[in-house]
């Protein structure tokens, strides 16, 4: 595909870019993302969203009930594009890293730096210094923007660089980041850029090896709020979102921010958010529209809070699978009925999912509009109706890593393999199956994770479970789950037979658990998601320590 000319001065994002022959296919079948070839993504979400909605339209809402109107974001946007090129000297193409917990401050550098022209890196404040240095090492960020309680991880990860970036300090005693944006006046003309030039990377925590960094353009920023957002969710301007995701992670950066300013709408903006804190809040401000995992609105409707949930317009459960166990609980206890949906940090957001009258529990949904998708085997050959097998798309956007060999695994003849495992029906419901590496093969039997992860959640006295396949001598590999008991229990004897005599009422014999292993809390990484990885992990090693003993037995 042929790139329109670039206003990037500094060029190392679109040198970076896969060579064409790896592109996966872009398709922009419907109007709504057909753009123009020039195309500002900040000047489209806030100087629009001023013009259409006025100034004085609440942007953010915060806990504390204090708000930014549009025209005080708008301002702060401008001001902090004004320090980037007037201070620092920066140029279009330019890397800005955030590493800012969730906040009006953290939006208005997020929009100023796309204004000016520059890349957006976003960083977890939660990384440690590792972390931070590989993503950096990558990137080669101008200017870090740091919260002052994540400095310390910062600047030792700066140390280590060669050429390290200029570091303003966000908040604390000296807030740099507002003193220097309080001294200009607030006026900046969006930087003409292509709607194909590079506008965020995406980084992976980098925690077991080089980190993968994916690249989206202006208008893919736009696209999944044009697709997702418009058709699925039909946001509009009476919204109020809220996300349990942080901006650093694209479901949350969507969700959260993306989707409303888009669409003229707010958001709540809460530090660290967790499913609680927000369900107490759907009240007080008036939110309408949430995001988080499913264990999110589990813990919910546990908490005694089905009531807030009830006064939702729409529930978005993403993150990890939505099984039929849990949509079904929290629509009996509060009437809401969950939105499933499958995205990915390389598609930017959201691009299977179904609303409305046309969810089915169970399935995940059908393609959001202006995505396509179908079901591959090993080799590559497209699957029918009822065969599970590999799932790829193609829409509007599509993966590209940063000058990185892993773009050829992501991508084949085309279409972006997002590494599950579906099954489509003959309506075009695609309903999950697995991740690609938790299918678990025990005894010469294919087990899904997820499937044996419902039937344990089933258990009233089960507060959450993951499960993952444990190294076997005999089996090659047995079903092990991992449990987080209810409040007030503890794990026993007593409670794992009821929990497998559950499990065999519901499942086959030989998709039940072999073991259960009790946890206070399930390993979750920043974003929510449970790292199935760490317990895998767990797992090998306890039995690499066990089975000495018992061949020894």
């Amino acid at each position: 595909m042929e790139l329109s000319p670039s206003a990037h001065v500094d060029t190392f994002t679109r040198d970076s870019l896969p060579a064409a022959e790896l592109w996966p296919i872009l398709e922009f079948t419907i109007p709504d993302v057909q753009y123009p070839k020039r195309l500002n993504a900040a000047a489209e979400l806030i100087d629009r969203a001023v013009a259409q909605h006025g100034a004085r339209r609440p942007a953010i809402l915060l806990a504390d009930g204090a708000s930014w109107s549009y025209g005080e974001l708008q301002l702060r946007a401008n001001q902090f594009a004004q320090v980037l090129t007037e201070d620092h000297g920066l140029v279009p193409g330019n890397r800005v890293m955030l590493r800012m917990l969730n906040g009006p401050w953290t939006v208005a550098c997020w929009l100023g730096a796309l204004k000016a022209g520059m890349v957006v890196v976003t960083t977890m404040v939660a990384w440690r210094a590792q972390e931070v240095g590989n993503v950096a090492e990558r990137v080669s960020p101008r200017i870090a923007i740091v919260d002052h309680r994540g400095l310390a991880d910062a600047e030792e990860a700066f140390a280590a660089l060669g050429a390290p970036p200029t570091v303003l300090v966000a908040g604390g005693e000296h807030d740099e980041l507002a003193a220097a944006c309080d001294a200009k006046r607030g006026e900046f003309a969006a930087v003409d850029t292509a709607a194909d030039d590079v506008a965020l990377l995406g980084a992976t925590s980098g925690t077991t090896g080089v980190p993968k960094v994916t690249m989206h353009f202006h208008r893919d920023i736009l696209a999944n709020a044009d697709t997702f957002a418009r058709h699925v969710l039909h946001l509009g301007a009476d919204d109020v979102s809220a996300s349990t995701a942080p901006l650093a992670f694209t479901f949350g950066l969507g969700g959260n921010v993306i989707f409303p300013l888009r669409t003229g709408g707010a958001m709540v903006l809460v530090e660290r958010a967790t499913p609680l804190e927000l369900a107490k809040l759907i009240r007080p401000l008036g939110i309408t529209v949430l995001y988080t995992a499913p264990t999110g609105y589990r813990g919910i409707i546990k908490a005694g809070l089905a009531d807030e949930l009830g006064r939702l317009r729409i529930g978005v459960a993403a993150g990890e699978h939505l099984t039929r166990s849990t949509f079904e609980a929290v629509e009996q206890a509060s009437g809401l009925r969950l939105v499933n949906g499958i995205g990915a940090t390389e598609m930017l957001h959201v691009f299977i999912s179904a609303s409305g009258d046309d969810i089915r529990p169970g399935a995940t949904g059908r393609v959001v509009p202006g995505y396509r998708a179908a079901i591959f085997d090993e080799n590559g050959r497209e699957l029918g109706t009822g065969e599970s097998g590999r799932l790829g798309v193609i829409g509007p956007t599509g993966c590209r890593y940063l000058d990185d060999e892993r773009q050829s695994v992501y991508v084949h003849d085309g279409w972006n393999i997002t590494g599950d495992t579906f099954v489509r029906d003959e309506d075009g419901y695609f309903t999950y199956q697995a991740r690609n590496d938790s299918m678990i093969v025990t005894a010469g039997y294919n087990v899904g994770a997820p499937e044996v992860e419902e039937a344990v959640l089933a258990h009233p006295d089960v507060l959450e479970c993951a499960v993952v396949g444990r190294p076997d001598v005999d089996r090659g590999m047995i079903v092990a789950a991992f449990v987080v008991p209810r409040e007030g229990l503890a794990g026993s004897d007593a409670l794992t037979a009821s929990i497998l005599e559950h499990v065999r009422a519901r499942l086959a014999i030989y998709k039940c658990p072999r073991r259960v292993d009790y946890l206070t809390e399930l390993p979750r990484n920043p974003s929510g998601k449970v790292q199935h990885f760490v317990l895998r992990e767990r797992a090998a090693l306890d039995a690499a320590i066990a089975q000495p003993l018992t061949q020894g037995a």
